[in-house]
């Protein structure tokens, strides 16, 4: 019985260090999310254009946004360890943190390149100075028109294909 009690309590502390921390090699799913040692991470603080969703470039070309964004993010973070901090469990049941390589914030770096936006769409918001950057620099989403995430998702839900959801020139902020 005590070897058990022993057990358990050894259990109890190593989920809580590995809610606090995760560190190791990433695998990019999706531009907002990695996986971890088995363990999806969604970045805390970013939307991102999803894997199917399309946008215009500045000749107003066509291109796979999403998937273009997460390939960027794979590219960047290459063989490099990933450190995921503030590990937590949002509203959805999701695992959520900030995560860096080689102390780089993958989110800002995503922000900052206009792969992705600040979710608030604030000027309080985590990303936001980041985002103005990019927006001025006509970096990524930027350089073209593009729906933003949240309202492609809508507009999938409601039935609607990625063709006719993913670009609306206007509908960027």
């Amino acid at each position: 019985m005590p070897g058990l009690i022993v057990m358990l309590t050894m259990l109890v502390l190593c989920s809580i260090v590995l809610a606090g921390e995760l560190t190791g090699r990433a695998q990019v799913i999706n531009t907002d999310t990695l996986e971890v040692h088995g363990t999806r991470v969604r970045l805390w603080g970013i939307e991102a254009p999803d894997n199917s969703q399309m946008c215009r470039d500045i000749k107003s070309n066509l291109y796979r946004c999403g998937l273009n964004a997460a390939s960027d993010l794979e590219g960047f973070i290459a063989e490099r360890e990933v450190r995921c901090l503030s590990v937590l469990q949002d509203e959805c049941g999701r695992t959520v943190a900030t995560c860096s390589a080689d102390g780089i914030d993958l989110g800002e770096w995503l922000v900052r390149n206009g792969l992705a936006l600040d979710w608030t769409q604030s000027s309080t918001g985590p990303y936001h100075a980041a985002q103005r950057a990019a927006d001025r620099a006509g970096l990524g989403l930027w350089a073209g028109s593009f729906a933003v995430p949240w309202l492609y998702r809508a507009c999938i839900r409601l039935g609607g294909q990625p063709a006719s959801c993913s670009d609306d020139a206007n509908a960027h902020p």
